[in-house]
């Protein structure tokens, strides 16, 4: 054996830490290197893990070790302790009892008293248990206190991208402005029709660093050691859209683990999350984010156009209620650029032609939107009243529904919960067989699943309809942007419109006559116009 290698192995986690300076890796070195010269084992050579649970065995200095194990150049392994090798029972035991002898190894632990060459070590099974419970207690008390600290609303994640530690605080998130530009940037791109795979093409051709770059050249290190640092991908800016910490919130509990053994991050539903609001300075308003859900939920057809239409994504028929199709073509003049029904253009059949030109409906929506403006200006008091009167009248009816199906489902699952003790006590008093027992529990695990179910989108649905009630004062803010409008661009017609719905053309009186209805955002508004060939007149009335 005089030509292998001895294998020391030393392993420090952050947890061990805590116990002094006696795991430290230069403590481990000392033990091992004299344990070795003073038994004569040749050839030692170090492994090193600094930092990694013994819980994984995705160590860069274990995995070293192993591959020079099946190399054959390794005759001896030497740890300080059973639980340096390893603190997961099942997989230490293999490799001690299975692994090494396969490959003749000898494995010693020092101070557990362990020497393969010598004796059978029936105690060893037991040692390694003693090992996963403690790693099993350790991670049970670092959950709770994450859990405690989470729960009070402080951020258990480093700071995103557009956000750094504050000086004065570790826990507070600031701005930090360079990033922050590239943030409102992408959302303002967002708004302007344009999807995450052009943003991240935009960003790349620019020359913009990526978050992982813009880390490391900050001197931080986010994590992402194997990204791209010349290119933007698409799901980047996709994360950062979805992220409800640019409006200054705070959301926990985003992700988990199955347990301290099984290291993959599972995504928690959102339901399960919790968001504290209003926690640090926001990058983007909250309108802005909103607007950009929306957006990002009714996903458009990518443009093989650089310009986007503002009318892409916005038009829908009136009979089938489905989005219109923007047909243009580089060699189609102004006036030949058109908006056509999806259902129609598929099935002649299912829909009636809905036809209107672009140049048409531009000059309509122009019209309605500067007549709005004039209007809120003049008359802003008179117009937030009866918008939210409006508002209010419109989802009263709903709301009215949705809220009496939530209290008889909460009142339902309230039900279960008592029926469920009942039944549990009926099984064990004799009353009800096990077998009657599980069908039962089972019957009312399902019922109450899907109640919740309902009682999550209820709430979801009460909230943002009396959200839309209350947002009038939002929509007047985003009109006193405006003077006088001359142009439309995407932006302007996601702040303003929330969709157009057009009307099939009626050619009863021998003229072709279009009626279509403008609906502005937060229900404050519905313009309603009527287009023919050569005249457009329209009348606006509060909806």
């Amino acid at each position: 054996m005089t030509d292998k290698i001895t294998a020391l192995y030393c392993r420090l986690s952050r947890d061990d830490l805590l116990q002094g300076e006696s795991n430290s890796i230069t403590n481990q070195k000392i033990i091992l290197k004299k344990y070795a010269e003073d038994n004569g084992f040749p050839n030692p050579v170090f492994y090193v893990d600094d930092g990694v649970s013994g819980t994984t065995f995705e160590r860069d200095g274990f995995k070293a070790m192993m591959a020079d194990i099946e190399d054959g150049k390794v005759g001896i392994v030497i740890t300080k302790d059973l639980s340096r090798l390893g603190r997961d029972y099942l997989k230490t035991g293999e490799l001690i009892e299975m692994v090494f002898p396969d490959y003749d190894v000898r494995y010693i632990a020092i101070n557990d008293n362990v020497d393969t060459f010598k004796s059978e070590n029936e105690l060893l099974a037991f040692k390694n248990i003693f090992n996963d419970w403690y790693a099993r207690d350790c991670s049970k008390k670092i959950r709770a206190v994450f859990k405690a600290k989470g729960q009070s609303g402080k951020p258990l994640s480093k700071p995103i991208y557009g956000y750094k530690t504050s000086e004065v605080d570790n826990h507070q998130w600031v701005i930090d402005e360079e990033a922050a530009n590239v943030v409102r940037r992408i959302f303002k791109l967002c708004i302007e029709g344009y999807g995450p795979s052009k943003i991240a093409r935009i960003l790349t051709e620019e020359g913009v660093l990526n978050p992982t770059a813009y880390a490391l050249s900050q001197g931080r290190d986010n994590g992402h050691r194997n990204a791209n640092l010349n290119r933007w991908d698409h799901r980047t800016v996709a994360s950062i859209l979805e992220r409800p910490e640019y409006c200054g919130h705070t959301v926990n509990f985003r992700t988990r683990r199955k347990s301290y053994k099984v290291k993959k991050t599972i995504r928690n539903p959102q339901e399960d999350w919790m968001i504290f609001e209003n926690t640090h300075e926001p990058i983007i308003t909250q309108q802005q984010f909103d607007l950009v859900q929306e957006l990002r939920r009714n996903k458009r057809r990518p443009q093989r156009f650089e310009e986007i239409n503002p009318f892409s994504g916005m038009v829908y028929c009136a009979d089938c209620g489905k989005k219109m199709y923007l047909c243009r073509s580089s060699s189609f003049s102004d006036d030949q650029e058109h908006l056509k029904c999806s259902t129609y253009a598929y099935d002649t059949s299912a829909c009636t032609v809905h036809y209107i030109r672009t140049s048409v409906l531009r000059e309509i929506v122009l019209k309605a939107m500067n007549e709005l403006l004039v209007n809120v200006k003049d008359n802003e008091d008179e117009f937030v009243q009866s918008a939210m009167e409006s508002s209010a009248a419109k989802h009263s009816s709903e709301l009215f529904k949705a809220k009496k199906a939530l209290t008889k489902a909460e009142k339902r699952i309230a039900e279960l919960d008592k029926l469920f003790t009942r039944l549990y006590e009926d099984n064990v008093s004799g009353k009800v067989s096990n077998e009657r027992y599980a069908v039962m529990s089972a019957g009312y695990e399902e019922e109450q699943k899907k109640l919740k179910v309902e009682v999550a989108e209820l709430t979801a649905f009460i909230d943002e309809a009396e959200q839309k009630s209350s947002d009038v004062n939002s929509f007047i803010k985003v009109v006193q942007k405006y003077e006088h409008i001359t142009e439309l661009t995407p932006e302007i017609m996601h702040e303003l419109i929330e969709k157009i719905v057009i009307h099939a053309p009626d050619n009863s009186s021998g003229h072709r006559t279009q009626q279509i209805e403008i609906h502005f955002r937060f229900d404050v508004a519905v313009a309603t116009a009527t287009a023919n060939r050569r005249e457009y007149t329209k009348k606006r009335k509060a909806a």
